[in-house]
């Protein structure tokens, strides 16, 4: 998402200028050849020959606990390598076959698997989705009927950001099958293919598409179709697919923006197809180099052996929806601003110093990453971070690029610390403004078991508001990890906090009362505006279902 933000916004992109089946994969098929160490060691550039002390640098200060980086130029991989340690206070470390969530770099791979389908005559990106999916279904039938497929990759659907993310973030018990079913109630906010709004549902109906035109699981065409000709022998479908003994990194969260510690593993069962991926950086190496090939793995000329076509990775690689570019959030970023930017199919398009960019982020709990490639150059890096924070991945990604496109020195680890620092003010700020609004002698207008029931909003379903001998609770029915207690506010809003403290989503729970006192809505808002966008709590409708 492109935003002045720092902070990464989990499974969505950021432009430069922000920071913000356990079966074995397929063994390894024929692949182009790999550099030896010495061939590395000479391919890097001046500007390069220090990065192992720059990340530790990037580390330090943006307290990250493991990163891997690797880089590929002309074919070859001149850097794979890990830093750090794969958990706090554990000795194990980082290295380049360590496994971290790619998260949303997944939907790149989502478009590659339509792109295949297409290349084969299963499916042409024009079709509309109810010519796969004769059930599919949008709150708006106009949207319902005009619906491609292009459009399912392409965040212009009319839904706002991060619309309906929270049938399955954090993990719910929802199936794939219901979560896009639960569509046809998600609000839309904007016009059809009017703007740029980044979406996660959508790529869980292209999975869907891709599995009805295949006659496969999502999960079975990766492994055969991508993972196993490319030789991705370490990539895991997602967290259910890891299996004892693999080399895998925890994610780590500053619980209440503070104090930082491991958080559990999450799982995506259900919209695999928007973040669900496990990789190493040793892996996407190979991701990168059959893209900068132009989806030759291997040969030449008509005999070269193809993932997908040439014509096909040109189409994911142009602009379908305009993002609108930013100012920079700090003076020490505007060498970072780009010309253009844009969405393609599963990938950001944008430019640095004269040069096209092709590039990802993704956002997990615990871990944010970043693919980026330079098509001119032949060049791409891959950054995996194991901390939220998109400043550690920007700095690393902005110096790789510096060295190969002879830019002048910017100290990007500064001026990342600067836009963190900023975004950090503002949320403070916007706390102060809450505190100094606040009535604290008020009380609610009702006793507190007069708010306990049951409330339904219709795309998400019950959360359930109970009382016990300590107050109130909160629980969403499909989501055990959202739990949380009822502090009185002010009136009648409540502060909701998680007792997962990891979240970093506390909000506002309003009730909305009728002339006689009868609650007749509920509606929530996040508190902080470092809450992750897919805890789309403003969303929700939530009208009682219990009550006389």
């Amino acid at each position: 998402m492109p935003a002045a933000s720092t902070l990464l916004r989990r499974a969505c992109p950021v432009l430069l200028l922000a920071a913000s089946c356990g079966a074995a994969i397929a063994a390894p098929q024929a692949v182009p050849r790999q550099a030896t160490t010495t061939e590395a060691a000479a391919a890097l550039p001046a500007g390069l020959q220090d990065l192992d002390a720059y990340v530790e640098r990037v580390r330090k200060q943006f307290d990250v606990p493991g990163i891997a980086v690797a880089i590929v130029k002309d074919g070859r991989v001149v850097l794979e390598r890990g830093y750090g340690v794969r958990r706090l206070g554990e000795p194990a470390k980082v290295d380049a076959h360590t496994l971290f969530a790619i998260a949303s770099n997944t939907k790149a791979f989502t478009a590659a698997s339509i792109s295949i389908l297409a290349d084969e005559g299963k499916l042409r990106l024009d079709d509309r989705v109810i010519d796969h999916l004769p059930w599919f279904r949008m709150s708006d039938p106009y949207i319902t009927r005009e619906m491609r497929v292009r459009d399912l990759l392409a965040h212009r659907s009319g839904l706002g950001l991060g619309a309906g993310d929270l049938l399955f973030w954090p993990a719910t018990r929802y199936s794939t099958r219901e979560v896009a079913e639960r569509l046809r109630d998600v609000p839309i906010s904007g016009g059809f293919r009017e703007r740029y709004a980044y979406d996660n549902i959508l790529f869980g109906v292209a999975q869907l598409v891709i599995e009805q035109a295949s006659g496969m699981s999502y999960e079975q065409f990766l492994r055969t179709r991508v993972f196993g000709p490319l030789g991705m022998a370490e990539t895991r479908f997602n967290a259910d697919a890891i299996e004892p003994g693999d080399n895998v990194a925890t994610g780590h969260a500053k619980f209440d923006f503070k104090d930082l510690r491991p958080v559990p593993t999450l799982t995506w069962s259900n919209v695999s197809g928007a973040g669900g991926i496990y990789s190493s950086v040793h892996d996407l190496t190979r991701w990168m180099r059959v893209q900068l090939d132009g989806g030759v793995i291997e040969g030449e000329g008509k005999d070269a052996r193809r993932l997908f076509s040439e014509d096909r990775q040109r189409e994911m690689w142009s602009v379908l929806t305009p993002i609108p570019v930013p100012k920079p959030s700090v003076p020490e970023l505007a060498a970072a601003t780009p010309n253009f930017a844009g969405y393609g199919e599963g990938w950001v398009l944008t430019d640095y110093r004269g040069s096209k960019l092709v590039y990802h982020t993704g956002g997990w709990p615990g871990m944010v990453s970043r693919l980026t490639l330079v098509p001119s150059k032949k060049l791409g890096v891959v950054v995996l971070t194991s901390a939220e924070v998109g400043s550690a991945f920007n700095a690393i990604t902005m110096r790789v690029l510096d060295a190969w496109l002879d830019a002048p020195e910017t100290d990007w680890v500064a001026a990342y610390a600067a836009s963190l620092a900023k975004s950090q003010d503002k949320a403070d700020e916007n706390w102060k403004k809450h505190l100094a609004a606040r009535d604290a002698k008020s009380r609610p207008s009702l006793p507190l078991a007069k708010y306990a029931g049951t409330y339904r909003d219709p795309w998400y379903g019950d959360v359930v508001v109970a009382a016990g001998g300590k107050g109130l609770t909160l629980q969403f029915s499909k989501t055990a990890q959202l739990l949380g207690d009822l502090e009185p506010w002010q009136h009648d809003t409540f502060i909701v906090r998680w007792r997962d403290r990891g979240l970093n989503a506390d909000a506002f729970l309003t009730f909305s009362l009728d002339p006689d006192g009868k609650i007749v809505e509920a509606r929530m808002v996040p508190i902080s505006p470092l809450t992750d966008f897919s805890f789309d709590f403003q969303d929700l409708r939530l009208a009682p279902v219990d009550k006389p």
